[in-house]
């Protein structure tokens, strides 16, 4: 019977103070959106960053005719020179770093390229505008380092690539426009603590003459401050609810409806587990927060 007349006063706050509620209910949604796309978006950084950590290679470019590059000057790389950097890939200290490693010919590399390219090229380019390539795979990448410096500067050695220093822009992209979704999720999240607490206050003040009547029969402070507390956390639980459909809406619509078959070299996306997990994060951050923000404007207009 208690519960359930608290219950009732909390739904009677609600209905009274509709057009605030309805406003806890938007700012709610909104922040925690930021937030669960801040979220999945780390979440994505971090899928990318595995796949790609496991598949990256430094790619050790032998020199072609024509090459400007000082080590170079002799021309194309002799087959001595090839297999120099063979033989320090197979012994010595580079050997533990190492996985695996692919070797590539110039004629190997000159039909990848026509693979890739088209027929149309046929005639335009030529074997000999390739040169051989190792494409090394490291048991660490974060190792790339010593590989490049073991072959950068050598006779015979045009260019040595690390490819994971060409997806570090995109990463690092990522990273900026996860921190600029938390930080308007921050600012969001503010904006629906204060406006809570205004909320609680303003309900508080209306029902001013009821809650003198609670005290001089004898109801204790969290009989009077429970029904506020819940007016916010209903609230707030409504914006969470629609900030978690918002997620699983953009997960499902917007990156495997939309990203998945437009943006090909990105092979592994956030999914419905990712989802499973962001979800109650939104719901408890939603109600913990109405919850401490309810509980403390109440408390202190009771002081006041």
């Amino acid at each position: 019977m208690r519960a359930g007349l608290i219950f009732g006063e909390a739904l009677n706050g609600l209905r009274r103070n509709a057009s605030m509620v309805i406003s806890i209910v938007l700012v709610t949604f909104v922040s925690l959106t930021f937030v669960g796309a801040a979220i999945l978006m780390q979440a994505q950084i971090g899928t990318m960053r595995d796949f790609w950590t496991g598949r990256a290679q430094v790619q050790v470019s032998m020199c072609v005719d024509g090459a400007r590059e000082a080590t170079c000057d002799q021309g194309a790389a002799t087959k001595a020179q090839i297999e120099a950097v063979r033989e320090r890939l197979d012994t010595g200290g580079l050997k533990p770093l190492i996985s695996k490693y692919r070797f590539e010919t110039p004629e190997q590399a000159y039909k990848n390229a026509l693979e890739l390219l088209g027929s149309d090229y046929k005639d335009i380019l030529s074997p000999s505008q390739f040169g051989a390539s190792f494409y090394i795979n490291l048991v660490d990448p974060e190792n790339s380092a010593v590989i490049t410096e073991a072959f950068s500067g050598k006779k015979g050695v045009q260019t040595v690539q690390d490819q994971m220093k060409l997806l570090q822009p995109l990463f690092s992209a990522l990273t900026v426009a996860t921190y600029i979704a938390v930080g308007i999720a921050g600012l969001m999240l503010v904006a629906a603590v204060l406006l809570i607490a205004t909320t609680i206050r303003l309900s508080a003040y209306a029902r001013r003459r009821e809650l003198r009547i609670m005290r001089l029969v004898g109801a204790s402070n969290r009989f009077i401050q429970t029904p506020f507390i819940l007016e916010g956390v209903l609230a707030a639980l409504i914006g969470s609810v629609l900030a978690g459909v918002a997620v699983w809406a953009g997960v499902q619509f917007g990156v495997h409806g939309y990203l998945r078959s437009r943006v090909d070299f990105i092979t592994t996306w956030v999914d419905m587990r990712d989802v499973a997990y962001v979800v109650p994060i939104l719901i408890v951050i939603g109600v913990v927060l109405a919850a401490v923000s309810a509980g403390f404007a109440i408390r202190r207009w009771l002081r006041a």
